[in-house]
């Protein structure tokens, strides 16, 4: 028999919501697509296409960026084109902006479909992958007959409990106590639950915003508009959720792997072995950190979306203080005046501890001999880059999906979360400085860095993550090949 002729490589366009949690993991599956010989379009507006780190110089030929320019808004400073560039209450404004890309996506879209018999990225596209946000982008699509296909970067816990329009509407979730239970389609019994300050917050984006739509609204409506949804879970340390996932949503839910930076790890690795080539910012921190004990340090970072308050930044510093360990504290910028009055001068005084206010390298800290713990947020991402160096790990989470993932990895014992006030999310310096040394100073922390070693040999089987992206690429030649 004569044998089939390969299929053409995918193009794929990818197109996530603008802040870099969401841009990392989206530029992690567009690199995963491009080694497996895929073209894929990235799309982005201009300032964080000019801010996504190089690909490697073998995959340039198969991802190009596109940028598609952000519209003016009232209220939104220029320039302002991440949710990093922006305090929390005007996220909302950067929405509004976001959903005027629908005029240039749509001549994106007309531009490159007009060119049936192109290769390469000149081929009409097979799929756009989008994000939550993009409530408006699939009817533009479905005017080309290109599916879509819904890319969640939250985990396997998250989008479970979220569910579809259908359940939602079902089972009506509209005040913060209907998210303080799992939801009735998650089977008892489970630990799937918000605390009050968390779930207020989840009620409050089931409200619209100042784009008219809530960020709820906006995500049920994508999830029902795509044939395709494509969750950043393994089940290896996910489990049984992930076996629900197909049931609950009514389509195929296919799982691209935790998506782990395995060149920045690989690249911080030789960095520190090899010395040199680092900015004199980078090269004073890791001055820093050579002078330091083995594991003796935690790292503390709440990412660049943190909706850090005063009085958080302020009980977390004392609590640092207490607790008597050494730490290396990552402050985004807006967060830096929030300081007790000489914090850094006695950390510094005492050389036990280290605040950086703007960007770190966060994966070349945590690859580092001296550091022995994350504090963290409980961002997918923070947690994945702490366990491919088998640290465990101290949780404050502070928005989205973040409680949800820190009751799983408490459970998990790979390391706990701070106490909150269940009224009003506070927290106290004595718990915080309670926790820290738990952690990293007493017995029960080798009972966390034990586990959580275990979570890097899960991480570093990268044959088995791997097969992850090979599943989603078969699911998506199936179109292709239809």
């Amino acid at each position: 028999m004569a044998k089939r002729p390969a299929p053409p490589p995918l193009h794929v366009v990818v197109f996530p919501w603008l802040a870099f949690g969401h841009i990392v993991p989206f530029l992690e599956l567009a690199q995963q697509l491009a080694r497996r010989g895929h073209f894929v379009t990235f799309l982005s507006t201009p300032r964080n296409v000019a801010r996504i780190r190089p690909v490697p110089p073998e995959l340039s030929r198969y991802i190009r960026f596109v940028s598609l320019p952000l519209p003016a808004v009232d209220g939104l400073r220029d320039g302002a084109e991440a949710t990093s560039d922006v305090p929390p209450e005007k996220v909302e404004l950067l929405k509004i902006a976001f959903d005027g890309l629908a005029a240039p996506f749509a001549g994106f879209l007309t531009a490159v479909c007009g060119e049936e018999a192109g290769e390469g990225h000149g081929r009409r596209p097979d799929w756009v992958v989008v994000d939550f946000a993009h409530h408006w982008l699939p009817p533009i699509a479905d005017e080309h007959r290109v599916p879509c296909a819904l890319f969640f970067v939250f985990p396997a816990a998250f989008v479970a409990f979220i569910g579809p329009k259908e359940l939602n509407d079902a089972h009506p979730r509209t005040a913060a106590e209907h998210f303080m239970v799992p939801p009735p389609w998650i089977p008892p019994p489970s630990p799937i639950a918000y605390r009050r300050q968390e779930a207020e917050w989840m009620a409050g984006a089931f409200q619209p915003n100042a784009s008219g739509v809530a960020d709820g609204a906006r995500q049920l409506e994508t999830v029902r508009r795509c044939a395709l949804l494509v969750c950043r879970y393994s089940r290896e340390v996910d489990g049984a959720l992930c076996t629900l996932l197909d049931g609950i949503y009514g389509k195929p839910v296919v799982p691209s792997g935790l998506l782990a930076p395995y060149d920045a790890a690989a690249a911080a690795s030789s960095s520190d072995a090899a010395g040199g080539g680092d900015d004199e910012e980078t090269a004073s921190l890791v001055r820093w950190l050579d002078a330091q004990p083995e594991r003796s340090v935690i790292y503390v970072a709440f990412g660049s979306e943190a909706p850090l308050t005063p009085a958080l930044v302020r009980e977390i510093a004392q609590g640092l203080e207490l607790a008597g360990v050494r730490f290396l504290w990552a402050l985004r910028e807006t967060s830096g005046g929030m300081l007790p009055d000489g914090f850094e001068a006695r950390a510094r005084a005492g050389g036990r501890g280290l605040v950086r206010v703007g960007w770190v390298p966060q994966v070349r800290v945590l690859a580092h001999a001296a550091v022995g713990g994350f504090f963290t947020h409980a961002g997918l991402s923070s947690l994945v880059e702490s366990f491919l160096f088998g640290h465990p790990v101290l949780m404050l989470p502070l928005f989205v999906d973040q409680g949800l993932t820190a009751r799983l990895m408490a459970e998990r014992r790979v390391g706990l979360e701070v106490p909150r006030d269940d009224r009003d999310g506070s927290v106290r310096r004595e718990d915080v400085a309670a926790a820290v040394r738990r952690v990293m100073v007493e017995d029960e922390g080798e009972v966390f860095a034990g586990n959580a070693r275990e979570l890097r040999e899960i991480l570093w089987d990268t044959a088995r993550q791997e097969e992850y992206i090979d599943e989603l690429v078969e699911h998506l030649r199936r179109r292709q090949e239809d």
